[in-house]
C-alpha cells in the first residue's frame, strides 16, 4: 500500500499543476471577453472560473456576478441575453426586454461591440504571453552575442585555457555567429580541443578550449528515452557503442546512424561511471523552415561548456524580443496544425487534457520560471485555437460577424443553431481523440 503514495503524490500535483494554469489562462482569456464587453456597453451576468455547483460568489457595482464553481476545468462569461455558457441566444428572454435594453445584450449590440468583444478573449491571450515572456526577459536577462563567460563548467577535458571574463570572438577562426545555429557548430572539427579567438581583459588572444557543446546532458526530456533509462541533467558522456565522444553532436550523429537500434552509453555522473542501454524513439522535429522531419531521439539536450553572462534588456528591447517569441510561437502552431490535418507527422503530436496536465507538472517541478514560460505558451494555444473559423469557438463567431456585414443582415437562429450544433460536435470529437492520443501514446 506504501508504495502507492509516490504516484497518489504525483496525481494530485499534476492536478494542481493544471487546475492553476488552466484557470490562469480560461481566466485571462474570458477576462478579455469580459472587460472590451463592459467598455462596448454589453453587460455581463456572470464571471465563472469553473462550472457546475457555485462555491463562492460576489456581486460587483456593474451587476456582474463574480463566482468559483466546483469543476475547475473551464470557465465563462454570461451575457445579457445569453440562455448558456455558451453565449447561446435566450430568444424568451429577449422578446420581452425593452428596446435600450438589448443594447446591452451580446445579441442586440452593435456589430462593432460584438466583434470586439469575442476578439478580445484571443487579444487577452496573446497580450499575457507578451508581458509573461517580457517580464522573463527583465528578470532572468539575456545572453550576450558574443557570449561572455562567466563560469567553466568542470568536465573531464584536460588543457581547457578559456577563463571566466573571457569572451567568445571566434572558434576555430570563424567568427561566433549573430544566431548560432547548428550549421556553424557542424564545421567545426570533432576534436577533444579547439582554438578559441577571446577578448580577455581588453586584449584579443588565441586559447584552446573543449567543443562549445561537449557531450554533456544539460536536459532531459519528461518521459522520454533517456528519463526511463536514467540518464540526468549534468551527466558527461563518455562512450556512445564503444565510441569515445567529444561533443554533443557525434552523440546524435550515433543515435541516427543506428536507425532505431538501442544505444549503449557510458556515463561519468560525478566521479562514477555507470552504463546505460537506451532505446530511441521516432520523433517529428520541427525545422528551421517551419517544417517536421522524423528523427531517432533519446531526449537528451546539450548544454554549453560554460555559463554565459546574462544582461538585462532595456524595456523597449524585452518587449521586442516578446512580440517575436509570441509571433515564432503563433507560426510554428499554424505549422504543427497544418502538418496534423495533412497527416504529414504523427497524431501522437497532439495533446488532450492529459497531455496538458502532465506538462503543466513537469513544468512545475522544474521551477517558477518554467512554470511561468508553461503559462505564456500555452496562453498563446488557447488564443490561437480559438480564432479557428469553428462554430462555437471566437473565430466562428467572428466568421458569422464577418458575414453579417458583408450582407447587411444576421444569419437565422434555425442555420446558427445548426452550425454551433456542428461545432461542439467537431470540437469535442478533437478533444476526446486527443485524450485518446495521451492515453495511447
Amino acid at each position: 500500500m506504501m508504495s502507492l503514495l509516490p504516484e497518489f503524490g504525483n496525481a494530485i500535483l499534476t492536478l494542481i499543476a493544471f487546475v492553476v494554469a488552466l484557470s490562469i489562462i480560461v481566466g485571462v482569456h474570458e477576462y478579455g471577453h469580459y472587460i472590451v464587453g463592459r467598455w462596448s456597453g454589453i453587460k455581463a451576468e456572470v464571471f465563472s472560473i469553473g462550472f457546475g455547483p457555485v462555491l463562492w460568489s460576489r456581486e460587483d457595482r456593474y451587476g456582474t456576478r463574480w463566482q468559483l464553481a466546483a469543476i475547475p476545468f473551464g470557465g465563462y462569461v454570461k451575457f445579457l441575453g445569453d440562455a448558456n455558457a455558451a453565449s447561446g441566444k435566450d430568444g424568451e428572454a429577449m422578446d420581452e426586454m425593452p428596446e435600450e435594453e438589448l443594447r446591452h445584450t451580446m445579441h442586440g449590440a452593435p456589430l462593432w461591440a460584438r466583434s470586439a468583444t469575442v476578439f478580445a478573449g484571443p487579444l487577452f491571450n496573446f497580450i499575457f504571453t507578451i508581458l509573461v515572456f517580457a517580464a522573463l526577459f527583465l528578470t532572468m536577462g539575456v545572453i550576450q552575442n558574443p557570449p561572455k563567460v562567466t563560469e567553466v563548467k568542470d568536465i573531464p577535458v584536460q588543457g581547457i585555457e578559456v577563463e571566466p571574463g573571457d569572451q567568445i570572438m571566434a572558434i576555430e577562426g570563424k567568427p561566433f555567429p549573430e544566431t548560432p545555429d547548428r550549421e556553424y557548430f557542424e564545421t567545426l572539427p570533432e576534436t577533444e580541443l579547439l582554438d578559441y579567438t577571446v577578448t580577455r581583459r581588453g586584449e584579443t588572444v588565441n586559447v584552446k578550449g573543449p567543443q562549445y557543446t561537449p557531450p554533456m546532458i544539460g536536459f532531459v526530456q519528461p518521459r522520454s528515452a533517456g528519463e526511463a533509462a536514467g540518464l540526468m541533467a549534468g551527466d558527461y558522456i563518455l562512450e556512445a557503442n564503444g565510441e569515445p565522444l567529444a561533443s554533443f553532436r557525434e552523440l546524435v550523429r550515433i543515435v541516427k546512424g543506428e536507425g532505431g537500434e538501442p544505444v549503449r552509453l557510458i556515463v561519468l555522473r560525478g566521479a562514477e561511471e555507470k552504463e546505460f542501454v537506451i532505446q530511441p524513439e521516432l520523433s517529428d522535429v520541427p525545422t528551421d523552415e517551419n517544417g517536421f522531419e522524423q528523427r531517432w531521439l533519446i531526449g537528451i539536450t546539450s548544454t554549453p561548456f560554460f555559463e554565459a553572462e546574462r544582461e538585462r534588456p532595456g524595456l523597449g528591447e524585452a518587449f521586442g524580443l516578446s512580440v517575436e517569441r509570441t509571433y515564432d510561437v503563433v507560426v510554428r502552431s499554424v505549422s504543427g496544425l497544418y502538418h496534423l490535418a495533412a497527416g504529414k507527422i504523427s497524431s501522437c503530436n497532439m495533446s488532450g487534457a492529459i497531455g496538458i496536465a502532465r506538462a503543466s507538472k513537469d513544468q512545475a517541478e522544474a521551477g517558477l520560471e518554467s512554470f511561468i514560460g508553461f503559462l505564456a505558451l500555452l496562453s498563446t494555444a488557447v488564443g490561437f485555437l480559438n480564432l479557428l473559423p469553428i462554430p462555437m469557438l471566437d473565430g466562428g463567431h467572428l466568421v458569422f460577424y464577418g458575414y453579417e456585414a458583408v450582407t447587411r443582415r444576421k444569419p437565422s437562429d434555425a442555420v446558427m443553431n445548426v452550425l454551433m450544433t456542428i461545432g461542439i460536435a467537431l470540437v469535442m470529437s478533437v478533444m476526446i481523440f486527443a485524450l485518446w492520443t495521451d492515453i495511447t501514446c
